[in-house]
């Protein structure tokens, strides 16, 4: 299998490939992240894109490749959950400071509430606001990218805070 200069890959010899990899690919992702179930989703996400991409690739050295696969996408995964971590502490920090004082929030709690409630926004308003949010682009950049002005940008990021905001008050209860 290895050391060919193109790998083809059938169920049988994907099959085996799985079966001599997935485990050892899984022990390499805990220098990474101790979070079982993202080294088991990155480990299958690679396997998948193996298997869907596997007519267009041109693998040298399959054991390589699955490495260096799993490896981008644990070192993805970890970008984005910091990233997450990011915009959920600034904008637990921001409702923090709108009770001025009330009850502390949790966390482990608000996380699922939040993500609910990005959940249930207008499609396009949602988008503007991860945009914002999660990955921290600038109104103009927004703007830019859907090509409509900054005041529709402001304007739809007036309204999802304020959605989120009117969900919190009718849905969250600290204590």
């Amino acid at each position: 299998m290895e050391g060919t200069s193109f790998f083809a890959i059938t169920p049988m010899s994907f099959r085996k490939l799985f079966d001599l990899y997935y485990e050892p690919l899984c022990r390499s992702l805990n220098y990474y992240t101790r979070d079982a179930q993202a080294i088991e989703e990155i480990v299958q996400e690679v396997f998948v894109t193996l298997w869907e991409d596997r007519d267009q690739l041109h693998i040298e050295h399959i054991k390589t490749y699955l490495f260096s696969a799993a490896r981008y996408r644990a070192l993805n995964y970890l970008r984005d959950r910091q990233r997450q971590v990011k915009f959920f502490e600034v904008w637990s920090e921001e409702e923090f400071l709108q009770k001025q004082g009330q009850d502390i929030l949790n966390y482990d709690e608000l996380i699922p509430h939040l993500q609910k409630a990005i959940d249930m926004l207008p499609v396009r308003c949602r988008e503007i606001f991860e945009l914002s949010r999660k990955e921290q682009f600038t109104y103009r950049q927004i703007a830019d990218h859907y090509n409509i002005s900054i005041k529709t940008v402001e304007s739809q990021m007036s309204i999802a805070l304020r959605k989120i905001r009117d969900y919190f008050s009718s849905n969250y209860h600290c204590g």
